[in-house]
């Protein structure tokens, strides 16, 4: 894979009326394809995407979202924000790591800067998504990201300008 650009801090996003801003202040984590049938229905395609970031590093700069919360498929509890004007998810809280936000990728004002390194519930796949042979790939929810998180870094840290 060829970078694209260099990574530079700030990152900055929202929902697709702006009502809701906000910037990331530190490095993502990662990002990965989730084809779980949640996903499919929240995002009303095929898969959705999530970009953990500590939470430490992520920060509203406009607008207070709406939250909603469900239980996921380990029965754990997964808070949802989203623009209670557009109706975008915007980012997810997980309980499983309350040190990070999962946000949305589609809300980066640049959507251009990073591709995933992974893709989860390959199980429940659509047949006709492509999914890339040089991914690292799970049939399901895996029990570590630590592989997601060291291709991340491999693929963009070195790269940061920070």
């Amino acid at each position: 894979m060829t970078l694209k650009s260099k990574i530079t801090l700030p990152i900055y996003g929202g929902c697709q009326c702006q009502q809701i801003r906000y910037e990331i202040s530190a490095m993502p984590l990662t990002m990965y394809v989730c084809h779980c049938t949640e996903c499919q229905t929240q995002s009303t395609s095929g898969f959705g995407m999530s970009m953990p970031i500590p939470k430490s590093g992520f920060r509203l700069i406009q607008g207070n979202p709406k939250i909603w919360s469900r239980k996921s498929h380990s029965g754990r509890e997964v808070k949802y924000a989203f623009c209670s004007e557009c109706g975008i998810r915007v980012y997810h809280m997980p309980s499983r790591n309350k040190s990070i936000i999962n946000v949305k990728p589609g809300t980066l004002d640049n959507k251009t800067m990073f591709e995933p390194v992974g893709n989860l519930w390959l199980k429940s796949a659509q047949s006709w998504v492509y999914i890339s042979p040089g991914a690292i790939n799970f049939q399901q929810q895996p029990e570590s990201f630590k592989s997601l998180y060291i291709a991340w870094k491999n693929r963009y840290e070195q790269n940061s300008l920070i």
